[in-house]
Order: C-alpha cells, then sequence, then structure tokens
C-alpha cells in the first residue's frame, strides 16, 4: 500500500500505541518554539491532531494540512483553543491552501515521506512572511542509516512505509538557498537511554527579510 493509505490505516491506533518518535517530536517543538509568538500558522502533516492542539495555544489561526482524510477525521475531533481550517491535500502537490502568507509553518515527521526536498522549500519560502519561522522535526539521519523507518502494526502485521533519507547537511543547504537563515540545531534522545543514537533532528530557520 502507498503511504496515504497506510496513513489512513495506521490512524485508529496511532493515538493509542506507544511512540517514542512522535512523543519526542512533540516535546522537541514544544521547547524550541516556547518563547515565540505567532499569529499564523501552517502545520504540514497534522496526523491526528496531537501538535495542532499544542500550536493552538501559541497562533490565533492555523491551517492544518494531511492527505490522510482518517488522520484528519480525528484530528478534527479535538478541542482547539484557537481557530483550526483543516485542509485534505499532499504537500508534493502546488500549495493552494495558503491564501495569506504565515509566519511559521511547521514539518513534523513529514519530510521522511518526501523524496525531493528542494520544492517543499521553495514553496515553504514563498507562503512565508519576511521574518517567519520554519520548525523541522524529523527522524534523525542516524537513525535512518540503520534502518530506522516509520512503522505501525495491523492485524499481527507490520507495515513499514516508504520513507527517504535526507541529511543534515540536504536540509541546511537548500534552505540557505531559499534565503533562509539557520537559528537552532538540536538533537534529541529518548531520555532514558544515555548514549543512544539522537532519535530526532530539529531545525529551526528564519526567513531572510531582504
Amino acid at each position: 500500500m502507498n503511504n496515504q493509505q497506510a496513513y489512513n490505516e495506521w490512524s485508529s491506533s496511532y493515538n493509542d500505541v506507544v511512540n517514542l518518535t512522535r512523543d519526542t517530536e512533540l516535546k522537541a517543538k514544544q521547547e524550541i518554539l516556547k518563547n515565540i509568538s505567532f499569529t499564523n500558522v501552517l502545520e504540514l502533516g497534522c496526523g491526528t491532531g496531537k501538535n495542532t492542539e499544542w500550536l493552538s495555544h501559541i497562533a490565533k489561526k492555523i491551517t492544518a494540512v494531511d492527505f490522510s482524510d482518517n488522520m484528519l477525521g480525528l484530528a478534527k475531533s479535538r478541542d482547539y483553543k484557537n481557530e483550526v481550517n483543516f485542509i485534505a491535500a499532499d504537500i508534493n502537490e502546488p500549495w493552494l491552501f495558503v491564501q495569506d502568507a504565515v509566519d511559521l509553518i511547521t514539518c513534523s515527521l513529514v519530510l521522511e515521506h518526501i523524496e525531493h526536498l528542494e520544492p517543499i522549500f521553495q514553496k515553504a519560502g514563498a507562503a512565508l512572511l519576511p521574518g517567519g519561522f520554519l520548525y523541522i522535526g524529523e527522524l534523525h539521519p542516524y537513525k535512518q542509516y540503520v534502518g530506522s523507518k516509520a512503522r505501525f502494526q495491523k492485524d499481527n502485521q507490520t507495515i513499514v512505509l516508504d520513507c527517504f533519507i535526507h541529511s543534515t547537511a540536504n536540509y541546511i543547504t537548500l534552505a540557505l538557498k531559499y534565503h533562509f537563515s539557520l537559528l537552532i540545531i538540536k538533537e534529541w534522545q529518548d531520555e532514558k537511554i544515555v548514549n543512544d543514537t539522537p532519535r530526532i533532528l530539529t531545525l529551526l530557520f528564519k526567513k531572510n527579510s531582504f
């Protein structure tokens, strides 16, 4: 099955099973963004709305995009502090869901499923206000190099999603090409495992004003 079908299948258990990658990334995002205020946020790959719920406390308006109808259905059932507009769309396609420039774009565990990153950075640059932020939180490339991928159990079967490895340098090189500055780069390990391979890589970029 393709990734869209896989996420539709995964939605039924996504919120209920232990997922260190998902939960560590959310903690990382909260730490990275906690001291910055936002008005209009574009969330790429909102899934079941776990991150959306937190974002609604730091932004007045969120456009939350996902290509899985089943994931979106769960996300819509949550309570949000501020306005959230859910959009079913594939971010590989033109971003017709961007009506107004935003001051934050977030990608959480999404870009590992995107083979060609350059169009994403190009569209993100076009969608952001000057001085706006691009947050990326992904499974660390070191984890990917040893074979870690997004996967879940369904009817006693392990479903492994299609994933692509992007190096840290790849993210930074493309960001610089599309007029972003790197503000923060940080690696996150599992809290209870010392000296383990980092699980999550986070990067915070700022769109240049010139």
